[in-house]
């Protein structure tokens, strides 16, 4: 699987855990329609979950006028899953493809505001993750 389907499968499982409570290894047999498990699906998935109050904390830090309850559930997990790569696994990807990656999924799950408001929140936090 590319990565970028695993992102988008993330994407999907996080946001039925987010929205029904789902046991995450029920979503992400859903969202895998009968194709073959992936790791870089599941290391996403598992990772947000586990390092979820760490994630979110940052993210809450860099939203101006928003606070994390009010975001879209699509922005919020897509959120999730690009600040869990870029500091908990910023090794295996380079920033800038987290961050394009994370826009163009914007641009397609998200609605007309969703890419320019992630590039906006993961830019402050790819700033302070660096300094």
């Amino acid at each position: 699987m590319k990565r970028r389907t695993a992102r988008e499968k993330a994407l999907q499982a996080l946001f039925q855990i987010d929205v029904s409570q789902t046991e995450p290894e029920s979503a992400i047999e859903h969202v895998l329609e009968e194709e073959a498990g992936d790791d870089y699906l599941s290391k996403l998935v598992f990772g947000v979950i586990e390092h979820k109050t760490e994630i979110d904390n940052l993210i809450s830090e860099n939203l101006e006028k928003w606070s994390l309850d009010r975001l879209a559930t699509v922005d919020r997990n897509l959120l999730r899953i690009a600040v869990f790569e870029l500091k908990f696994i910023q090794q295996e990807v380079p920033e800038n493809v987290v961050l394009d990656e994370a826009i163009e999924i914007a641009k397609i799950y998200g609605d007309d505001q969703s890419s320019k408001f992630v590039n906006g929140v993961l830019s402050k936090i790819k700033q302070s993750l660096n300094n």
